[in-house]
């Protein structure tokens, strides 16, 4: 399959299969790839590209789970930089932020086994005491189907009794990379494949949206991220709940597989443009500053992706694998790498609801700043 060939396909509109999209991560020329990427890209947003005000919280990272890239969960209560919040804590994260609330709040934890079920009700209801109309996006797939086999109940009634408590949608996360042969090496005792997207499915079929993850760059082969994307694609066709993908880079350090190299910037560039291409049926693609570095997530944006995430405020999941990205960025630092990436910059809610739309930039805002320079030049000493 020639990228020629596949070019056709994509300005006809015709959908790729797996041979097209195996010779995409194959094919040597990065930015012919990341060209028909930005084409559908923009067929499908224009030069709109979202982010929101989202902030992070882990209120937990026990996990009786092993995985062997993960560098931020502790085995048991009590070991070695071990946390847990009582539910208190997590829901001053939030007060503290009131002055410049987030419309998002996103937890991830690990799968603790010593929490009663009611811990995540009640943690739920809180947040929305403090703020009613905070979307909470909380809990994977992983975390669904470990509170099903722990509290025996079925995915549905999980999810039921948590929407009752608050929760509005799934992130994504928990993916990692379904084939079998990859998956039972790196993370062999929690939810299967099968399972994740079961619970994603029983998930659209109550109405919550969901969205998806791959984690990319560690033994995984290219067959492997290809069979990934296609059973995505497969479970959208069938239920179209799924609003956004996130490829997720694989970070090295103090994890399992730490001997690994983290996988480089074309590595990143050419994910996010053969995501693009292949699952033409979810929405939106993110460039993830957290795991990209905000420079790479900015390159994205010409390479598929159409969201480039949100402020985040405190990450700690990739910082702990070794992330050199910041904890946090602005609203205003998101509208400036949007704009200096020539997008036009859109503030959403978890949705896709549109809150704000800022115009797009004449000219990137270090070019003003060369330009201003220029102009106060005869201002400055004369350097020998």
């Amino acid at each position: 399959m020639t990228i020629e060939s596949i070019a056709q396909k994509v300005q006809q509109g015709e959908r790729l299969d797996e041979s097209d999209a195996l010779a995409l991560f194959l094919e040597p020329d990065l930015l012919a790839v990341g060209a028909l990427a930005n084409t559908v890209r923009e067929r499908m947003h224009g030069d709109r590209t979202y982010f929101n005000r989202n902030m992070r919280i882990e209120v937990t990272n026990v996990c009786v789970a092993s995985c062997l890239f993960c560098s931020f969960a502790k085995l048991e209560e009590g070991a070695p930089g071990a946390h847990t919040m009582k539910v208190e804590e997590a829901w001053r994260e939030l007060e503290m932020r009131m002055d410049d609330p987030p419309s998002e709040v996103h937890i991830v934890n690990g799968l603790h086994p010593g929490l009663p079920f009611s811990y995540y009700e009640e943690l739920l209801r809180g947040f929305k005491r403090i703020k009613p109309d905070v979307h909470m996006k909380c809990f994977t797939a992983v975390e669904i189907h470990f509170f099903a086999q722990h509290y025996k109940m079925t995915y549905a009634e999980v999810l039921t009794r948590l929407r009752e408590a608050g929760l509005d949608s799934l992130p994504g996360g928990g993916a990692e990379i379904f084939h079998e042969d990859v998956r039972k090496r790196i993370s062999h005792d929690k939810a299967n494949a099968d399972e994740y997207l079961e619970v994603h499915r029983v998930a659209h079929r109550l109405g919550l949206r969901t969205n998806a993850t791959m984690l990319y760059g560690h033994i995984e082969t290219f067959e492997h991220r290809v069979d990934h994307l296609m059973r995505l694609r497969k479970l959208q066709d069938e239920t179209g709940g799924m609003q956004a993908f996130i490829p997720l880079a694989f970070h090295p350090d103090g994890n399992g597989m730490k001997n690994l190299p983290a996988p480089t910037a074309v590595d990143d560039l050419r994910t996010v443009a053969v995501s693009r291409l292949v699952l033409d049926n979810v929405p939106h693609i993110k460039a993830y500053w957290v795991s990209m570095t905000p420079k790479i997530a900015q390159l994205g944006l010409r390479f598929g992706a159409d969201d480039i995430d949100g402020t985040i405020v405190h990450e700690t999941i990739y910082h702990a694998a070794g992330s050199r990205s910041p904890q946090g960025l602005s609203y205003n630092e998101l509208v400036r790498l949007i704009r200096e990436a020539g997008r036009i910059p859109v503030e959403r809610d978890t949705l896709y609801n549109v809150v704000r739309e800022h115009p797009k930039s004449a000219l990137p805002e270090n070019a003003v700043k060369v330009r201003d320079r220029k102009a106060e030049r005869h201002l400055l000493p004369v350097l020998p």
